[in-house]
């Protein structure tokens, strides 16, 4: 097939076009030196095409968080009974992760920028926030009728956000080497042993009334059998086991 027969190259969809702008002129003035009509004449397009897509330049560097924030609403809504909540949250932040590792160029160079730009970084705390928002809003729902639920859905829903952007930022400062997801879910397996056994042990019914004296403190002669799950730790085998005797 001839040059001259073979079909041009499609030109970027607008939205896409104009966050490819934004981002050279960023890059080559600078932010805060790049207003929205540098980036829509270089880009193309009207004003009024940009402010249809974003509705103000600080959009235009997070331009996926919008529809990111509603898969995961999506997901945590389509969650039942089933699902264990902790292990919930923690696969609801994994698409967070997924977003940014979709384009590390990208994610490398916003990071980057956001770094340099104070009002950058104050919308970004604001984004990261409505994320922790919908995670506890949806372990404040599981945990509902438990003492200390709102308490437990708030503590875990910061402790996911704060392993997930511990792990991104350092894979992040690393120019998007190596592998983000299993960075991740190092941090995020931090979170579920620390607080997985904690919610079990919540939801399970407390016992009715005080043992007897015998049973409380045990005698020589008892057989205490515990069950623990393998991956505890060992301060909370103890903690468990000292419970059984009547000594915590």
């Amino acid at each position: 097939m001839s040059s001259s027969s073979a079909a041009p190259a499609a030109k970027p969809p607008m939205r896409d076009a104009l966050v490819a702008a934004a981002f050279q002129l960023f890059l080559e003035r600078g932010y805060e030196q790049t207003t929205v009509d540098d980036i829509v004449a270089l880009a193309g397009v009207g004003r009024r095409s940009f402010f249809r897509y974003f509705p103000s330049k600080e959009d235009v560097v997070f331009p996926d968080h919008e529809r990111c924030l509603a898969d995961m609403t999506a997901f945590l809504a389509a969650s039942d009974a089933e699902h264990d909540p902790v292990r919930r949250v923690c696969d609801a932040a994994r698409l967070v992760l997924g977003m940014y590792a979709e384009n590390p160029t990208f994610s490398v160079q916003r990071y980057r920028l956001t770094k340099q730009v104070p009002g950058l970084r104050a919308y970004e705390l604001s984004v990261v926030w409505r994320y922790e928002r919908a995670l506890a809003e949806y372990l404040r729902g599981r945990f509902a009728g438990r003492p200390d639920g709102t308490l437990q859905a708030d503590v875990i829903a910061a402790a996911v956000v704060a392993a997930h952007n511990n792990a991104l930022r350092s894979w992040l400062r690393s120019d998007g080497l190596g592998d983000a997801g299993a960075a991740v879910d190092h941090a995020l397996g931090y979170v579920q042993r620390a607080f997985g056994h904690a919610t079990e042990r919540a939801a399970a019914p407390a016992p009715i009334g005080p043992l007897p004296a015998g049973e409380a403190a045990g005698r020589p002669d008892d057989v205490v059998v515990l069950v623990s799950r393998r991956d505890a730790p060992m301060w909370r085998v103890v903690q468990e086991l000292e419970a059984a005797l009547g000594r915590a």
